[in-house]
């Protein structure tokens, strides 16, 4: 089994264990409610889109979710993502490749009883345009669609009703990032 597909099980059965647990909590004072729309934007480490050879990947996403229905004592969101992973270097020869990606994203949030927390977990699905070159006997550039699935766990902090700080880690786009998130509603 593959280093981040490992990470990826891990990080979701963490998401899981953490909302089985919040069932158990009572009231919603997550910043994030139905009817709120949020954007966030970060960069990371990227996630190993389709290859083997990456040397310290970097990425970037942005993403924004609507809080759609009242899920127990969380809000269900869906919504976008955008963002990039590339790599620089590995153990082929000039080996340089990036992965541009577009998905729908869904997550559970919640916020444990502490103000300007939001905590989430969610997944998501899309199309990742992957292009890679290298020179081994001779230039070798492919490039082509792929698809993509992701799995992520988060957490926001709310400083002001409308401006945080966010990180989020899993296998989507980015394997661990920080940024900043906005309540746009």
């Amino acid at each position: 089994m593959k280093k981040q597909n490992i990470i990826s099980t891990i990080l979701l059965g963490l998401g899981i264990g953490l909302a089985a647990v919040s069932v158990a909590q009572d009231g919603n004072v997550t910043p994030v409610r139905k009817g709120s729309l949020t954007f966030n934007v970060g960069a990371g480490i990227g996630a190993e889109y389709h290859s083997n050879y990456y040397n310290s990947a970097f990425g970037t996403k942005a993403a924004i979710e609507a809080g759609v229905w009242q899920a127990g004592p969380g809000v269900v969101t869906l919504g976008a993502e955008i963002g990039t992973s590339f790599s620089d270097g590995g153990h082929e020869e000039n080996y340089k490749t990036n992965t541009f990606v577009v998905a729908g994203r869904s997550a559970w949030h919640y916020g444990w009883q502490v103000k300007g927390l939001d905590t989430y977990a969610g997944l998501s699905a899309g199309v990742g345009f992957h292009h890679y070159q290298y020179n081994k006997n001779g230039n070798v550039s492919q490039s082509e669609a792929i698809p993509v699935f992701g799995g992520f766990v988060g957490a926001s902090y709310f400083i002001t009703p409308t401006f945080g700080f966010n990180v989020e880690a899993g296998y989507d786009i980015t394997q661990i990032q920080g940024g900043i998130i906005l309540k746009l509603r």
